[in-house]
């Protein structure tokens, strides 16, 4: 026997509501299979749950989308950090800079490696502190670093942490409309289940087949098991 299957998706509960809003339209009073007060929660509730399902998916949507756009300023703004603090080892290096101008980014003197800049919060830390201290050490007079310059090493940086913050923002407000979500889930949940117990508690005195038709016309779901779907194929056949 076929078994009632709730939704599990956003997408089959709102097939379901507007299933049920549309064939209860024009149905006198006496002939509903389900209560007034359950209809008019339902025409209440949905254009609510909508605008709030339509809000979250938006939001994550660009979430994704600005999350894109954050791993590539990422490996942009890293490939320039990193690249300029090589100049300045390999100026370092040629004898053309002190090992202590080193200081002036927060790296020890003796520490001819680039930081670890794997992460964004790495990054955020150290290309600050590069930007910070290349413009202490111009103001000392000091000779220019080029390819990659200071002014290019900033651009990179600045659109990297301009994305990095509008993604944490949007991290945050779809967080919270994904915690709003669930709870309109449950309150749906709650409300699909009232409106078909309903639906079949009306349809109940008629036979099987006859039953679910009548109550499938409202939007309640059933699903064959594997074998009944054999069965029904079968009985097809042989009619």
């Amino acid at each position: 026997m076929p078994y009632r299957r709730l939704p599990n998706t956003d997408q089959a509960r709102l097939r379901a509501f507007k299933r049920a809003l549309e064939r209860s339209e024009n149905v006198p009073v006496d002939m509903l299979p389900f209560s007034q007060k359950l209809l008019l929660e339902l025409r209440q509730f949905y254009p609510h749950f909508h605008q709030m399902l339509d809000q979250y998916y938006r939001s994550r949507d660009r979430q994704a989308s600005i999350g894109r756009d954050l791993a590539e300023n990422y490996r942009i703004a890293r490939l320039y950090v990193s690249h300029f603090l090589q100049v300045v080892n390999f100026a370092i290096v040629r004898g053309e800079f002190k090992s202590d101008v080193r200081l002036f980014y927060g790296i020890d003197e003796q520490d001819g490696n680039v930081p670890d800049l794997g992460t964004e919060l790495q990054l955020l830390e150290w290309g600050k502190a590069v930007i910070e201290g290349e413009e202490q050490r111009m103001a000392t007079g000091a000779t220019r670093i080029y390819n990659p310059s200071l002014a290019m090493v900033k651009i990179r940086y600045d659109r990297f942490v301009e994305t990095y913050n509008i993604h944490k923002d949007l991290q945050i407000t779809t967080q919270k409309l994904m915690e709003k979500t669930i709870e309109f889930r449950n309150q749906a949940d709650r409300l699909i289940t009232d409106i078909w117990n309903e639906i079949e508690e009306y349809y109940g005195e008629l036979e099987g087949e006859e039953r679910r038709k009548h109550c499938s016309d409202y939007g309640v779901v059933y699903v064959y098991r594997p074998h009944e779907k054999q069965e029904l194929a079968e009985a097809k056949t042989g009619s």
